[in-house]
């Protein structure tokens, strides 16, 4: 395919997808107006399900095949960084020296670090409650643990990071968003349908389907996040590349 008939393809696709976009706009609502039909469906929608915090009941509840594939994408990006940055046979793994950190650095960060993780559990478990939950939690646990490496080193960190398991973690908090899904199908409803009790309304235990849901998000973003930057962190502090000795291959004409 030449780079002409490629031009002529994308313009061909952007423009079918520009008046398609063009033509769904004119039939939102107008800026400012006072009727708000989407938003008052999902409100009532939230109540109905006994979900108190109204994003998390469409994220996990209302439109929760979307979340899956929000959730799937984070999984293949966090898989191919570790298969592209793992290490090559011309490279060589070498153990961090200990460095100095300043008293006051250590000590925030040693203090930090177990607020940054109960705030983040808070956030992932209080989802279907306040503002929050497992994105925006997973989030927080993960640069919580990050602490240890900016307030001691990079060993320290280690120590408390075993990739084997977060790696696990992050499989299994994947896979559990997929079979969560299947209790819908069991209850003779829809993939993902929200079926099981929903509990009392703004208690932890409402909502049904959404926290558990929810917390498999958390697990798979904390998780997830953590790995990803291990593979970053282990290349600039533990790889060390072959020395560059001048010479290039050729290159083909």
């Amino acid at each position: 395919m030449t780079r002409t008939v490629r031009k002529g393809v994308f313009f061909a696709a952007a423009t079918v997808v520009a008046v398609a976009f063009a033509a769904a706009c004119t039939g939102l609502p107008p800026f400012g107006a006072r009727s708000h039909p989407y938003g008052d469906r999902s409100v009532a929608a939230a109540i109905h399900q006994r979900t108190a915090n109204v994003i998390s009941s469409i994220n996990f509840d209302q439109r929760a095949l979307d979340t899956l594939g929000e959730e799937s994408i984070l999984f293949a990006a966090v898989l191919g960084a570790v298969v592209l940055l793992r290490r090559a046979r011309d490279e060589d793994r070498e153990d961090p020296e200990p460095q100095w950190v300043m008293p006051s650095t250590l000590l925030l960060g040693a203090g930090l670090l177990p607020v940054t993780v109960l705030v983040g559990i808070y956030v992932v478990a209080h989802g279907q409650l306040t503002p929050g939950g497992g994105f925006q939690g997973g989030v927080v646990l993960a640069t919580g643990l990050h602490l240890a490496y900016l307030a001691a080193d990079y060993r320290v960190l280690r120590r408390v990071r075993p990739l084997a398991l977060y790696g696990a973690l992050d499989a299994v908090a994947a896979g559990s968003f997929t079979v969560l899904g299947l209790a819908g199908l069991i209850a003779g409803g829809a993939y993902l349908e929200n079926t099981l009790p929903l509990g009392t309304f703004n208690q932890l235990s409402s909502g049904g389907l959404v926290p558990l849901v929810n917390a498999a998000v958390g697990v798979e973003v904390a998780s997830g996040v953590i790995v990803l930057l291990a593979q970053f962190l282990d290349q600039a502090v533990e790889i060390s590349s072959p020395p560059d000795d001048g010479q290039h291959p050729q290159e083909e004409s």
